[in-house]
């Protein structure tokens, strides 16, 4: 593991005969609430935490880009004298994917070896693959002198899934990793990048990610089917209420009154998500106004939609946030990310916090057979680059 930049630099000069001549620190993120939202316009109330992606990077004088991924143990080369394609190792295509967005800005990319690691888990559900698109897509702002902003950059690593790595995904990882302060949230408005900073702070309360220590395959098919089932609800829609351009657009009333002509599959698929916006309006009334058992209800109440309407749970994630739900100071729980595995995200009594872990994944290992993980975090500041 990965721990520091310094790290990063050093296995840098071992495999490339010499040091870096830029870091750079990108961030993981967590979200509060609104799940699913942010690629149908919703808003989201995420922020980037203190889990890393170190990168370290140097010229090479070739055109080549030849990448090490610390933690995995692998390597790869690949010529910038010819067209950037996809490869069978998918961190590679995150990596290739931001490169090729530079080069349709028309930046004509130097070689470079680049170095990466950190303690930011995969497949948990706090972004890693973010966390890479954001960490290159700085490096190669400052080695080309690109002069893009943090929103332009999170555009730069969303067009990036989308074209090159073939997942449709919203804005909000992307965002989260690059505009994160310090213990504050970002209240997003995934259609306009509108965004306001809101104090994570809830007093008498932590935060309490636990890793389930599972990733279930079916998430990589999942997540862009969840998409097209959006996006039939929406047309349902719009042949109705012309105004409606996505679900960001529809009220309750309206869904309800196209139901007729709605699969029942793709009505919850809508149901939830049109839910789940108003509940990030509420649940960013509730922090600024410290009603934090409200938050908690809104919390669960969006684990029962990911579970029951959306689907994306999994018996993992269901046992954790049942066993939360019963036990003494909790607030709230629920699932976090794409979903069929990865974390839930827990609202628990500050002087409970670390009982309430240990207990959870006691009974965790002992039911299901697997050790699960207590991720300490805080909300941190975002991506960026570090002095050399």
């Amino acid at each position: 593991m990965i721990n520091s930049s310094a790290q990063a630099a050093e296995a840098l000069e071992i495999r490339a005969g010499g040091p870096p001549q830029w870091l750079v620190k990108a961030c993981g993120r967590a979200n509060v609430i609104g799940e699913h939202t942010d690629y149908n316009d919703g808003l989201v109330l995420p922020g980037a935490i203190d889990r890393f992606l170190f990168f370290a990077a140097r010229p090479n004088g070739l055109p080549m880009l030849r990448l090490w991924s610390l933690d995995l143990g692998e390597q790869v080369e690949v010529s910038l004298a010819e067209p950037l394609n996809r490869q069978s190792r998918n961190w590679v295509n995150y990596c290739l994917g931001i490169a090729q967005q530079f080069q349709q800005l028309g930046h004509e990319l130097p070689g470079l070896d680049i170095a990466f690691g950190g303690n930011l888990p995969i497949g948990a559900g706090v972004s890693s693959s973010a966390a890479l698109e954001t960490g290159l897509a700085t490096l190669w702002n400052e080695v080309l002198g690109a002069g893009l902003s943090g929103p332009d950059l999170a555009r730069l690593a969303q067009r990036s899934s989308h074209q090159f790595v073939g997942i449709p995904c919203g804005i909000m990882d992307q965002f989260a990793s690059l505009m994160g302060r310090q213990n504050q949230l970002i209240l997003l408005d995934c259609r306009s990048l509108d965004y306001q900073y809101i104090p994570a702070d809830t007093g008498a309360y932590a935060w309490v990610l636990l890793n389930s220590k599972v990733h279930h395959a079916l998430a990589d098919s999942a997540y862009p089917l969840r998409v097209q089932e959006c996006r039939t609800g929406v047309a349902a829609l719009q042949r109705r209420f012309p105004e409606v351009s996505s679900l960001r657009d529809a009220a309750p009333e309206q869904l309800e009154a196209c139901r007729p002509e709605l699969d029942p599959t793709v009505f919850r698929r809508c149901a939830y998500v049109i839910g789940e916006i108003g509940r990030t309006h509420q649940a960013a009334a509730c922090l600024r106004g410290g009603e934090l058992e409200r938050l908690g209800q809104l919390l669960f109440a969006t684990h029962e939609g990911l579970s029951r309407d959306y689907e994306v749970s999994c018996p993992e994630l269901d046992f954790l946030v049942n066993y939360a739900a019963g036990y003494p100071g909790v607030l709230g729980s629920r699932l976090m990310g794409g979903g069929f595995g990865g974390c839930t995200i827990n609202l628990v009594d500050r002087n409970l916090a670390g009982d309430f872990a240990a207990d959870a994944l006691e009974t965790y290992r002992t039911t299901l057979g697997i050790e699960g993980e207590n991720l300490l975090f805080s909300f941190s500041d975002g991506t960026r680059l570090l002095p050399v």
